[in-house]
């Protein structure tokens, strides 16, 4: 089976290219955020008309994600267990869904920004992927030969050198202690970052800004990952990085990480 995620950014503006990456990839589950749009909004019929079947959370122009699948898509879950809120309004926001297909149980996770240290964003962020931490904690335990992926946009680049310039982003989020230490609390879980098993090198981007050239000068960010439980690290054979999705007219901003798994 071949797993990727991708955020895409606002599917509406981008179907044609995500279902030409699947044609081209020969991808079988795509995990996708920023869907940016309403459930009835969802091009559906795009894939549907490809093969494939679609599960997706989306409440308005904001956040958004969902799971495409060829290979079975079942036990769709909106939203984690005690997965937080923002703000005042007990509502979810469209972050997480989950659903199995061939096998594999996976979430499609789009991150809290967390803004800025100060904002009330940021304690919001780390309270959700503690709650996600704890969760998938709980996943494996109840089941150790669980197959699960976590794949999507964590906003966090875990390491200095996933961003193109430390300097830039000193005393911001995305490379404080306590998000990386939030990050890093998935592997205590029992869970394995599988990308840089893959591809350990320094400066293997994930996301480009669309200001100031970004791409063209490769001054990016690594914050796009694949953490899989101990059943399912043991079947990956190889990850890719599709930095050639960042190329072209109407690219997403973050392109597909890619993930093969064996039978």
């Amino acid at each position: 089976m071949r797993l990727a995620t991708w955020n895409i950014n606002s599917i509406r503006a981008r179907v044609d290219r995500a279902v030409a990456f699947l044609d081209r990839s020969g991808t079988d589950v795509l995990a996708l955020q920023e869907t940016k749009c309403k459930d009835a909004q969802f091009p559906t019929e795009a894939f549907e008309a490809a093969g494939y079947q679609v599960a997706h959370f989306g409440l308005s122009q904001w956040n958004g994600v969902a799971i495409i699948s060829r290979v079975g898509l079942d036990d769709v879950e909106l939203g984690f267990p005690g997965q937080p809120h923002f703000g005042e309004e007990p509502a979810l926001e469209a972050r997480a869904i989950g659903a199995t297909c061939g096998g594999v149980r996976v979430w499609s996770l789009y991150i809290p920004n967390g803004r800025t240290l100060d904002n009330p964003h940021y304690p919001y962020k780390l309270e959700w992927l503690r709650t996600l931490e704890e969760n998938a904690r709980g996943w494996v335990e109840a089941d150790p030969a669980a197959k699960l992926a976590l794949v999507g946009d964590w906003n966090v680049a875990p390491r200095d050198t996933d961003v193109w310039d430390m300097a830039v982003f000193e005393g911001q989020t995305h490379v404080s202690q306590p998000e990386r230490d939030a990050f890093a609390a998935f592997e205590n879980a029992g869970f394995t970052e599988i990308s840089r098993q893959f591809i350990p090198e320094d400066r293997k981007y994930t996301y480009w800004d669309y200001q100031q050239l970004r791409f063209p000068k490769n001054e990016g960010m690594r914050i796009d990952f694949a953490y899989t439980s101990p059943a399912l690290t043991t079947a990956v054979t190889a990850v890719e990085i599709d930095r050639n999705e960042r190329k072209g007219k109407g690219a997403s901003d973050h392109v597909p990480v890619i993930l093969d798994i064996a039978d």
